[in-house]
């Protein structure tokens, strides 16, 4: 009886050829695009702060609204991928995207800039899980969490641009402007994908599911339910916002009051923190396939994220060589997010692959959302002076963060770790 691998792996996709080539280079430079907005607030918070009076919770607020949209639109958008293929979605959500960036440049309240940052994070909620579905669609699935791990890789570029070049390009044309440029690069990607991207690898076709709205509710229950999906989704909930907590929104703040750097110089820490997860993207993708496992490099990449907080939270101010080296972990470790997809795909019927990996997503978004509201809330709990905050308040948000992944990494050591069918219990 032929399983629903087997029948994915029948129709796989030399990952060498042309066209496979020419797919994974669209879908990465669409990827750019996420990792630039979700990222970019952090090293502009203190140009946005000047010219828009922001608050610490209104700065919070408006680089976590991103994380809230992106994470809500999660299980609808799982719902639609299993019933009208990824492509379509696609479509839908660069169009959003494009307006965002054109609102963002445009706004000129604090109002207006969270309305514009939210679209831009419902727009891009497809382009990791769209990638990851199509992934499963055309290459075996034993290369699922490879295939990912490049995507991230080439993604992370756009995490890249939102460090020095973003500092680079807003002390030259302004930020508004930058916002400006990344429309447009996100319309000219959707004509490529447009023209270039498929449902199905050439000579096959998938057939949509028409599915009642009780069974779709009743699919996203069932993944749910999955065995160990729950232990999953928490350290998926701890692991991913930490980057965006320290390299997507306070890094900035916290290079600037606690060390007195200014734009160039906090683009460029931020830049190595950014390299670093560019880098363990690539190093973690496969590394399920090193230790035929995927919770043995999740926990060990776990651990370093771990140590990397306790240090920021417990060290006070750090020797720039250390600040430098912390910078560089906690990029680094946070890079195995394709393994985490990965083990959670693993875990539910192919037909569910959507909702799958869009639920294991909203944990990493819903994740960054709390984490960087609530550091702002608690951050505006300490006495400003002259609109800086003191070490003791950036030191609380980080030891905090640590508990978070050490809660995580406790839930997730007792998930079963379904290695490509083999189930096993690292205990």
């Amino acid at each position: 009886m032929s399983t629903g691998n087997d029948a994915l792996r029948s129709r796989a996709v030399n990952p060498l050829s042309a066209i496979a080539i020419a797919v994974v280079a669209t879908l990465g430079m669409l990827y750019v695009v996420s990792q630039f907005l979700r990222n970019s607030v952090g090293v502009i918070a203190p140009n946005l702060t000047a010219e828009m009076g922001l608050s610490p919770i209104e700065l919070g607020l408006l680089s976590s609204i991103y994380f809230f949209a992106f994470a809500a639109t999660q299980i609808p958008l799982g719902v639609a991928l299993d019933r009208f293929g990824p492509k379509l979605c696609m479509l839908a959500c660069i169009g959003f995207t494009v307006l965002g960036c054109v609102l963002f440049a445009a706004a000129q309240s604090a109002g207006s800039l969270t309305i514009a940052r939210a679209m831009q994070g419902f727009g891009t909620a497809s382009f990791l899980m769209v990638p990851c579905a199509l992934y499963a669609r055309w290459f075996p699935p034993e290369r699922f969490s490879t295939f990912t791990g490049i995507q991230l890789g080439l993604g992370t570029i756009g995490a890249l641009l939102a460090t020095a070049p973003l500092a680079f390009a807003t002390a030259t044309i302004g930020w508004r402007m930058t916002f400006l440029v990344i429309g447009v690069s996100a319309a000219v990607v959707g004509v490529m994908i447009w023209l270039l991207i498929t449902d199905d690898p050439p000579g096959h076709r998938t057939e949509p599911r028409h599915e009642t709205l009780k069974e779709s509710i009743a699919g996203v229950w069932h993944v749910i339910r999955a065995p160990s999906m729950g232990r999953v989704f928490l350290v998926q909930v701890a692991i991913y916002p930490s980057y965006v907590l320290v390299a997507g929104l306070w890094g900035g703040p916290y290079l600037t009051h606690v060390y007195g750097f200014g734009l160039k110089d906090r683009g460029n820490i931020l830049l190595l923190a950014a390299l670093a997860q560019v880098l363990g993207s690539f190093v973690w993708g496969p590394a399920d396939r090193w230790f035929q496992s995927y919770k043995k490099p999740v926990l060990i990449s776990g651990v370093l994220l771990l140590a990397s907080l306790v240090i920021f939270a417990a060290f006070g101010r750090l020797p720039l060589p250390l600040l430098l080296a912390d910078f560089v972990l906690i990029g680094f470790a946070t890079g195995p997010l394709a393994l985490v997809l990965a083990h959670g795909r693993i875990l539910a019927p192919p037909h569910l692959l959507g909702r799958a990996i869009t639920l294991l997503n909203m944990g990493a978004m819903g994740g960054g959302f709390l984490v960087q509201f609530l550091s702002g809330a608690i951050i505006e709990m300490f006495a400003s002076g002259g609109g800086t905050y003191p070490l003791a308040a950036y030191q609380v948000v980080f030891g905090l963060q640590a508990v978070l992944v050490l809660i995580g990494l406790i839930m997730y050591f007792g998930s079963l770790d379904k290695y490509l069918g083999k189930e096993s219990a690292l205990r």
